[in-house]
């Protein structure tokens, strides 16, 4: 099908802006934490996957760090097997961890990795037990008398695997599985992991997936461009509360651990990456760290 004259110079508007990002940010790694309704909803998953396989095409190195609570508590309901909470994190008794082995390490990470290379990427799925990628500790729960199980935090992170999948042009799809000096598999925050992986990498950028269009002012807006100490103000005026709150933690230790930039970005928004990658307006919200010069990208 041709393209009339407008759809023409709206093409050709796209790739002219793009093509600054592109050039300035070829070679850099970027880790993506996907989660949300970017992975539950088929056409998002579609797009999510080539959005991932065109970063590497035009130069990026992106590594994908992937949740999947919804899939998780799925299935341990076909199964009969209750869930208990406690303050939003999952208690995970033996049964539970080995049905988030399943989920995660198994059935997303292969639908992931198989997505991207339809597409046209290369990707390879991996957990962090996998060439001792994450090691993990058990996670304290704040309540004394709450035991959560084999939730775990990330204790190390070795990314000698992540960097020889880089070198051979491959894309790393990562589970938020750890293992303890136990030995014993331990169920991360895909967030957390996130965020470790990019300090240690030393990404240029960390993208966080979500259900909501980013950080908004008291009136509802979406602000972007932010600096540590604004968004620090940000969270003690009370505009930044409840669910964004960890995410901004991690976004804000991130930058701190020396990433250049993160970004909460709406994962409801088809493209929603390419979108903030590539465009001056973006569709989420940027922090910057305190040794960036980074702009709109």
């Amino acid at each position: 099908m041709s393209l009339d004259a407008q759809q023409a110079k709206h093409v050709a508007h796209v790739l002219t802006e793009a093509l600054p990002y592109i050039r300035r940010f070829r070679g850099a790694t970027v880790v993506i934490k996907y989660g949300g309704n970017a992975m539950t909803d088929a056409a998002l998953k579609s797009g999510f996957a080539r959005d991932i396989a065109l970063m590497k095409l035009v130069g990026f190195n992106p590594v994908v760090v992937h949740g999947g609570g919804p899939q998780i508590g799925e299935l341990l309901t076909r199964l009969g097997k209750k869930t208990r909470f406690v303050r939003g994190m999952r208690v995970t008794d033996n049964e539970t961890m080995d049905v988030v082995e399943m989920v995660l390490g198994g059935l997303v990470n292969k639908e992931i990795v198989n997505l991207i290379n339809r597409h046209g990427g290369r990707a390879v799925g991996l957990t962090g037990k996998d060439g001792g990628l994450i090691t993990a500790r058990k996670l304290q729960a704040e309540q004394a008398d709450a035991d959560l199980g084999f939730v775990g935090e990330v204790a190390h992170i070795d990314p000698a695997i992540v960097r020889r999948l880089k070198l051979d042009d491959f894309i790393p799809v990562i589970a938020p599985i750890g293992v303890g000096a136990d030995g014993r598999s331990y169920n991360i925050n895909a967030d957390l992991v996130a965020g470790e992986m990019a300090a240690v990498l030393a990404a240029e950028k960390l993208m966080l997936l979500t259900n909501t269009a980013g950080v908004l002012d008291a009136k509802g807006q979406l602000l972007t461009g932010l600096e540590p100490g604004q968004v620090h103000e940000l969270i003690a005026d009370g505009t930044i509360a409840g669910g964004m709150l960890p995410k901004i933690r991690c976004a804000l230790d991130a930058v701190a651990g020396g990433v250049r930039a993160a970004h909460i970005v709406d994962g409801r928004v088809a493209n929603a990456v390419l979108l903030e990658l590539f465009t001056d307006a973006g569709v989420g919200t940027l922090i910057r760290g305190d040794h960036s010069d980074a702009d709109r990208a």
